[in-house]
């Protein structure tokens, strides 16, 4: 949502880049003084001699190495605050890596601020960054890891809602590396010519991953960083959302759109509306005077709902929020000691410190009465964290956090911005679980930093609705999958401004088949539900949802690979074949798993648009519903030789029925051949830890399906399935 309706000013930060004014002064000063500038800039940056460890491979395939800029770097550096375990180095870097500047970084200073360069071989591809605008491919961009407030952002942003600085890159022959500065100060990402780091604060590492595909590289990524839990099953259903939907007889009429046009949705949501003032963790009394009422008849009309939580907390007596946190000092402090005080949407608001334990801990605790109300998920946003009229649009980064000891003990703000958002989304999952330890936490961050997938899913922000967005809400959400965040999605529709009915419907088409789905908007903005834009707009959204509902039985598969390997949900085309330097810009395509490739038209032009670069194999365009192949606002989808793909029964939400008959899609090989998988378990809760599971392969052969049970505890499911050939 936007961060004040006034306009704000821009960052008064200086730029990691930006030139230093010359000052004035007599002309042979002057003239001394530009030559010993030029010589400064032209000559080679001083290199401190770095330390380098192996570590023990994070994956099988891969070989990962931590560099310091000295040894006393490497003895002083702070805990890290993106890696879920420390790293234990086993000796040496390889012997083979000493001589290759793609993965030995030199380190340096530039004006005061540590760098690091790493040189990149012609005919390499870069990807990563998390969270940035632009297409897929990110060589020649830069990018600047500082979590900001950046509604209505435009494709030249340097900086959005969250910071991942990681870079993987794919050499010619299609093996891969990966760069990541283990830092979480406002962070430069230069991949003009090679690529560079350069942040504030002390002397950070970087660790090089060497993979022998990039997929291997993502793993062992996440084997350092840390895989998103298995979100509950809905969770992949569809999520409708605007600012806001109230009272609640708008709620109400919201799920009766869906229910009475028999369009698919699991998920109803309420932003910051409901509250009482915009008080986190109370309700209107008027606007919702049952919320838990409210709650039960949703649920069983087959509606989750999830709420919005701020970290801006009301600085007003009687709050209870504000009176217990006062009472345990839980705010982040100025300089001089005293809590800090900023504007967010209830006015005057404290900010709780989430690098403390104690503080996580009484954040946690409020969810256990809250959610009593019947809510099933949360959503953290306004976490850069946002404060109103503020220069750079968040508290001042002289402000203090009194960090616990494994989080490198009291910093400024500066250090702990980039953060933030990511501790407060492990404050709210710890919450979540402590309050019904049997279900799996959903929540839904706003900001957030390498490493917070442990904790949140994500969306995109505060995007525009135009066809600009549109096209590049694919690549955000392929690069964020590279970065390790596989559930991610963009605001179906846009968030700011009114679009059109075509934008809209080719938008859902896309956003239908993204890890996170759902549509959302601003206030005083048009109605964006699937139906608002007219019948024939209504019809395409109805196929593209009744698609990702045949999908989900692939798609809760998909989720689960992701929250054991690490591997995205989407991913770039050039996933299906690595050497293939044709696939390596199209971003207006996508693999869906292994087994499915999507190819979208996200220009205004609504002619169909010509296929892009495809990988080798023969894949075929396939149908899932009735009538999808006749929508010209639909992506088109193709599957891969040789495989097979589970689909479910058409359902108006994930649970409305069981999985009692699979229709499987088969693209045989050349042989006749073709395999699958589906992966089941109670949809949520954790007895699946418990082997309360089962992974079943699919064979095809001879015009026949097998079916083998190959891990997990369940016996082989008595569903039906049903092959069906593609042609």
């Amino acid at each position: 949502m936007p961060v004040s309706a006034r306009p704000s000013r821009k960052d008064a930060a200086v730029h990691p880049n930006a030139r230093l004014p010359i000052p004035k002064r007599p002309l042979p000063a002057l003239a001394a003084a530009l030559v010993a500038v030029v010589a400064l800039m032209t000559a080679a940056p001083v290199r401190a001699q770095p330390v380098g460890q192996s570590l023990p491979p994070p994956v099988t395939g891969a070989r990962a190495t931590v560099f310091h800029a000295s040894s006393e770097a490497r003895d002083q550096a702070p805990p890290s605050l993106c890696l879920q375990t420390p790293l234990r180095p086993d000796g040496p870097p390889p012997a083979d890596w000493s001589n290759d500047a793609a993965r030995v970084p030199v380190f340096s200073r530039v004006q005061g601020r540590a760098a690091v360069r790493l040189l990149v071989a012609e005919g390499t591809d870069l990807y990563g960054t998390g969270e940035a605008a632009g297409g897929l491919r990110r060589n020649r961009t830069r990018t600047v890891a500082w979590n900001t407030d950046a509604y209505g952002w435009a494709r030249a942003e340097l900086s959005l809602y969250q910071s991942h600085p990681w870079v993987l890159a794919v050499r010619r022959d299609g093996t891969a590396y990966g760069v990541l500065a283990d830092t979480p100060e406002r962070c430069l990402i230069d991949l003009n010519q090679g690529i560079r780091f350069e942040a504030a604060g002390p002397e950070f590492p970087v660790i090089v991953i060497e993979g022998d595909s990039p997929q291997t590289v993502v793993r062992a990524l996440a084997a350092l960083t840390g895989v998103t839990e298995l979100p509950p099953r809905w969770a992949l259903g569809y999520h409708q959302c605007r600012y806001s939907y109230t009272p609640d007889d708008r709620v109400r009429e919201i799920a009766d759109g869906f229910r009475d046009r028999g369009i698919p949705c699991d998920v109803l949501w309420l932003d910051i509306d409901y509250m009482d003032g915009f008080r986190c963790f109370t309700v209107d009394a008027n606007a919702f005077p049952d919320l838990r009422g409210l709650d039960g008849e949703l649920q069983a009309r087959g509606f989750r709902t999830v709420a919005i939580i701020d970290p801006g907390i009301k600085q007003e007596s009687g709050y209870h929020v504000f009176e217990t946190g006062d009472a345990l000092d839980a705010w982040v402090q100025t300089a001089a000691g005293a809590p800090y005080a900023g504007p967010v949407w209830p006015g005057s608001c404290v900010f709780p410190d989430f690098t403390m334990d104690r503080v996580r801990s009484w954040w946690g605790g409020l969810y256990g009465q809250f959610l009593s109300l019947g809510l099933d998920g949360i959503w953290n946003d306004m976490n850069e964290p946002a404060v109103f009229n503020v220069d750079g649009k968040t508290m001042p980064l002289t402000n203090v956090h009194r960090a616990d000891p494994d989080l490198g003990g009291t910093g400024t703000h500066a250090r702990f911005h980039n953060v933030y958002g990511m501790l407060m989304s492990r404050a709210t999952h710890e919450g979540c679980l402590a309050a019904r330890p049997g279900q799996r936490p959903f929540v839904l961050t706003r900001a957030s930093h390498l490493g917070g997938q442990r904790w949140a899913a994500t969306w995109t922000g505060d995007n525009t609705a135009s066809w600009d967005h549109l096209d590049m809400s694919i690549s955000m959400v392929l690069n964020l999958g590279l970065s390790g965040q596989p559930l991610a999605g963009p605001d179906i529709g846009g968030f700011v401004g009114a679009g059109s009915g075509p934008m809209f419907a080719r938008w859902m088409g896309v956003g239908a088949l993204l890890p996170f789905a759902r549509g959302h908007t601003g206030k005083g903005n048009v109605d964006k539900e699937p139906w608002s834009f007219g019948a024939d707009v209504e019809n395409t959204c109805r196929l593209a949802l009744q698609r990702r509902y045949r999908l989900l039985p692939y798609l809760y598969t998909l989720a689960r690979e992701a929250s054991v390997t690490g591997l995205p949900i989407v991913r770039p085309l050039f996933f299906a074949d690595p050497a293939d330097t044709t696939l390596r810009a199209v971003d207006d395509a996508f693999l869906l798993g292994d087994d499915l490739l999507v190819v979208a038209n996200v220009k205004s032009d609504r002619a169909a648009a010509g296929l892009p670069a495809m990988p080798r194999g023969r894949w075929r365009e396939v149908s899932l519903v009735e009538g999808d192949l006749d929508d010209p606002d639909l992506p088109r989808l193709f599957l891969r030789e040789g495989a097979a793909l589970p689909l479910g029964p058409l359902v108006q939400w994930s649970d409305e029925k069981p999985l009692d008959e699979i229709e499987l899609l088969v693209n045989p090989d050349a042989e006749g051949r073709a395999t699958g998988s589906i992966y089941e378990d109670a949809g949520d809760g954790f007895e699946y830890r418990d082997r309360e599971y089962r992974v079943t392969r699919f064979g095809f052969a001879e015009g026949k399906v097998r079916t083998e049970v190959v891990e997990g505890g369940w016996a082989v499911g008595d569903w039906r399935v049903v092959a069906k050939l593609v042609k």
